[in-house]
């Protein structure tokens, strides 16, 4: 079969001696060239084999990588799934106040590392496994040791506290700058809508830094006294119960358990920093209704025996005492003689649980408020998700708004339970939507998770 061109590609193809014309007549480019133009055949062959190279080269780069070959470049494994689910997020593009700029190389090498977690053990390691690797994990755990920044931490505490403050408000925040995202800063947005005299201390190394400042400057430039500051976790444990407890740790003798290291000294920090300075520790999953301040020497009860009518169970989510309470000792006695690594919630919410339940009776702890599950978890984890729902017929609007009117009339905040919640979305006339929506200044990116 005979094959001929168009006169549109004859000139096409003519038309690419141009840039030619000053080569010597006797290069082989030149003459291959000119053949082209004269020849419909050659020029379909040449085109052909120019097309089967480019589909070859594409073929092969997309094949699997093997060992020994070249890994992925930055640029490709900046949007991996990370362990347990997601991505590794690329920008701080959905937080208030942010600026999207295209991450250049270095940058993005930076948010590489960040998200390399040595807190996070090796999964399902043995004992001895998982001692060896936290051994040569050691050096890498900045948060155990004292250094040049955070030895400032006790004067830069005084200094935000020297602000006259209503109330002095505490969270922890161990993970990356970049995880802190628009649902905990609605907390803490939610936080000085009902406080806005009082002042904020996030103990935090990665918000204690450039990017940390950019995500909290909306709030700064509001005149919300709000800083986060790189915790000094050996000074925090001076003189307390769990000073052996991190010292032991530090050795490397210590098994931390299978559960991240990042929870349990959440656990231990925030009883440290309330004994250290007094006053109203929160988790960083809350939304604010009313003003904390007037609160003194109280917990809240997660759930009521429905027989005795008494506590069940307590949560160290929200804690409120003063400084040098006994009870705070007795919490980092417990932390230090029956630390487990292994069980999640053991060294948090069980622990204050099972020491309150030793100190029920005893006279020296009576100025201790339990408060009922309606001030601080008037959902339940496993109800929780009902309220980031839109109504859908007029039996719920009619649930929404019975429960905005309870939850505004009863709570004091409202805890959103984030492991079950993050992801979910807060849709709009929801009763999530609404209490928000009431109880914010910035109230930015409300519907984003």
């Amino acid at each position: 079969m005979s094959m001929s061109m168009s006169p549109q590609t004859k000139f096409s193809v003519r038309s690419m001696l141009g840039p030619f014309r000053k080569m010597s007549k006797k290069s082989f480019t030149y003459r291959l060239i000119k053949r082209m133009a004269k020849s419909p055949l050659l020029s379909t062959i040449c085109i052909a084999a120019i097309l089967l190279f480019v589909y070859a080269d594409s073929l092969m780069s997309n094949l699997p990588v093997k060992a020994g070959e070249a890994l992925p470049s930055p640029q490709a494994m900046a949007t991996l799934p990370v362990e347990g689910g997601g991505q590794v997020a690329a920008s701080l593009n959905t937080l208030p106040g942010s600026v999207g700029v295209a991450a250049t190389p270095e940058r993005k090498t930076e948010e590489e590392t960040e998200n390399e977690d040595p807190m996070i053990p090796p999964f399902k390691a043995s004992v001895d496994e998982r001692m060896e690797w936290f051994r040569r994990k050691l050096p890498e755990l900045e948060i155990l040791k004292s250094d040049q920044l955070s030895e400032k931490f006790h004067g830069r505490v005084l200094e935000l506290f020297n602000n006259n403050c209503s109330a002095q408000y505490f969270m922890v925040w161990l993970s990356t700058a970049q995880s802190f995202g628009p649902r905990e800063f609605l907390a803490v947005d939610s936080l000085f809508s009902t406080s806005p005299d009082g002042c904020l201390l996030i103990l935090s190394s990665s918000l204690d830094t450039p990017k940390g400042y950019r995500v909290l400057k909306p709030l700064l430039d509001r005149g919300f006294n709000v800083l986060a500051v790189t915790p000094d976790v050996p000074f925090l444990v001076k003189n307390t119960p769990a000073e052996a407890w991190l010292d032991e740790l530090k050795s490397g003798n210590m098994d931390p358990g299978s559960v991240p290291l990042f929870n349990h000294l959440s656990d231990l920090i925030r009883l440290a920093v309330l004994y250290k300075y007094g006053g109203v520790y929160l988790d960083t999953d809350f939304i604010f209704l009313k003003d904390l301040s007037g609160l003194r020497n109280a917990i809240g009860a997660q759930s009521i025996n429905q027989v005795t009518k008494k506590w069940a169970r307590l949560n160290g989510a929200v804690m409120i005492f003063d400084i040098h309470h006994p009870v705070l000792l007795e919490f980092l006695q417990e932390y230090a003689t029956t630390f487990n690594g292994n069980r999640w919630g053991h060294n948090g919410p069980y622990l204050v649980s099972r020491v309150m339940e030793r100190l029920r009776d005893n006279p020296e702890y009576s100025n201790i408020t339990v408060y009922p599950p309606k001030a601080f978890y008037p959902v339940d984890w496993i109800k929780i998700a009902k309220l980031f729902k839109k109504p859908e017929t007029e039996a719920d609007s009619k649930w929404t708004e019975d429960t905005v009117a309870d939850i505004s009339s009863e709570s004091y905040v409202v805890h959103l339970w984030n492991k079950r919640s993050r992801e979910l979305k807060i849709e709009e006339g929801s009763v999530m939507a609404r209490l928000i929506a009431e109880h914010c200044n910035i109230c930015d990116n409300i519907y984003d998770p």
